[in-house]
């Protein structure tokens, strides 16, 4: 009876919660006030799949429940975004029947990089997939390596480890164990002999401290990394990007399977390599896998066609204070062959502490929009004199870099200064702000 009482319960406030527009988080802490073991007592499908990471977590759940899906099975899955124990809690007690059965095939669950720990201490994913850690929020998350420790505590005998051997820090998990399979890029065209961002994270090893050596990155420390001393390596890939063509729009994933690409990003090259292993490990057929997943378009807000009168635009959300993600989408459009205009907007640092802190746009590589196709770059928001100031370092002409402080002001001008297609790079806090002034389109 106790947990039909706590479901009941959990139940009622999450409908209660979707009426007036609360979050998913508030009936699982309750549920676990009640009942702090309850998710001991729910009876959990065959495949539990989990995944985290500094980032690309939404995107790649959405891609693996499409794919499973797509190869007839039932999924659950924390979508609305609450990936810490009281929105897993909801969820998994809201996908249950009223005696604590998980109604779905597969039970899949992103989870937050720090709270993972307290999360798996009740159950096990089987299969667990690492996408990356990046330096990242400092009012949160501090240094990976302290990420690193937090995480390594989530992860328990009988879960199979799906890691990217391309990033130094995640491999270590795989450290010891036979249980592990590894995903990544082989040597590509877009790759290169030298660490070419603002920092150097994989500069020293994350086993034992000596200087590592790389073969060729792919971007910032990713990429085919050895140390001489202890001996820690990129490990050899059971899934890999043996090819990507970002101009054509797709990959070739071991030589056999090809994938178009919706959003022509290396980031997101990763994001479907880790999605491609671990549903070809819970029994997808590969053929199935790279059919769904090809021109996939993402939901989940990420990425957002807009138009602005008559001017057309992509905005591509960066998760906050977090250089990578910013990175990624300044490649994005830097590397569009059309002639554009670039936005970058800092109204909020961080959504859940107050802090005003901005030397993480020091670690953004905003050099990369040193390029002939970016035509101009208007900075926007609170802090757009710390941009300012900035991009006053980038070496990027002076005269193609506008700085409007006001959001709405900011857009009006957009409307009417040039014909050309529009990136605006933000992060999750600002980009309703530009939104609620645009029109935004069906991809």
């Amino acid at each position: 009876m106790r947990v039909f009482f706590v479901i009941l319960i959990c139940k009622l406030l999450h409908f209660i919660g979707k009426l007036i527009g609360k979050g998913s988080s508030l009936p699982g802490k309750i549920a676990l006030r009640l009942d702090k073991n309850i998710l001991k007592r729910i009876k959990l499908p065959e495949y539990i799949i989990a995944v985290t990471g500094s980032n690309g977590k939404t995107s790649t759940v959405e891609m693996i429940a499409h794919i499973l899906r797509e190869g007839g099975k039932t999924v659950a899955y924390n979508k609305e975004g609450s990936n810490q124990i009281e929105g897993v809690t909801t969820f998994i007690l809201c996908g249950s029947t009223m005696f604590g059965r998980v109604k779905s095939d597969i039970l899949l669950i992103e989870s937050d990089e720090r709270f993972a720990q307290h999360t798996f201490k009740y159950f096990s994913p089987t299969h667990y997939v690492i996408t990356n850690l990046y330096r990242d929020q400092l009012t949160r998350n501090g240094h990976p390596e302290w990420v690193y420790d937090c995480l390594k505590n989530s992860i328990h005998e009988g879960t199979h480890l799906i890691l990217n051997a391309d990033d130094p820090l995640v491999s270590c998990f795989g450290y010891g164990r036979d249980d592990v399979t590894y995903f990544g890029a082989d040597r590509l065209s877009v790759s290169h002999e030298e660490n070419n961002s603002c920092y150097n994270d994989g500069a020293f090893c994350p086993n034992c401290k000596n200087r590592l050596s790389y073969e060729y990155y792919h971007y910032n420390h990713i990429g085919k990394y050895f140390c001489p001393r202890c001996g820690l390596k990129r490990n050899d890939t059971r899934y890999t990007a043996t090819s990507v063509d970002l101009d054509a729009g797709e990959i070739t994933i071991n030589n056999d399977k090809t994938i178009k690409l919706a959003l022509k990003s290396l980031y997101n090259v990763y994001n479907i390599l880790a999605a491609y292993s671990v549903c070809s490990l819970s029994g997808i057929s590969e053929d199935i896998i790279a059919k769904s997943i090809s021109n996939y378009v993402l939901r989940n807000g990420r990425v957002i066609s807009f138009s602005l009168g008559e001017r057309h635009g992509t905005l591509l959300t960066s998760k906050h204070e977090n250089s990578v993600s910013y990175d990624q989408s300044l490649t994005l459009a830097a590397n569009d062959k059309e002639c554009c205009d670039v936005v970058i907007i800092v109204d909020a640092v961080s959504r859940k502490y107050f802090t005003s802190d901005v030397s993480w746009l020091w670690d953004i590589d905003f050099e990369l929009l040193a390029n002939e196709s970016v035509g101009e770059i208007i900075l926007s928001g609170t802090y757009v004199n710390d941009l300012a100031t900035r991009f006053s370092y980038t070496g990027i002409d002076q005269s193609k870099i506008k700085a409007i402080s006001d959001i709405t002001e900011m857009s009006e001008y957009l409307r009417t200064s040039s014909d050309r297609k529009i990136y605006v790079i933000t992060c999750f806090s600002d980009k309703g702000k530009f939104l609620s002034l645009v029109k935004e389109e069906q991809p």
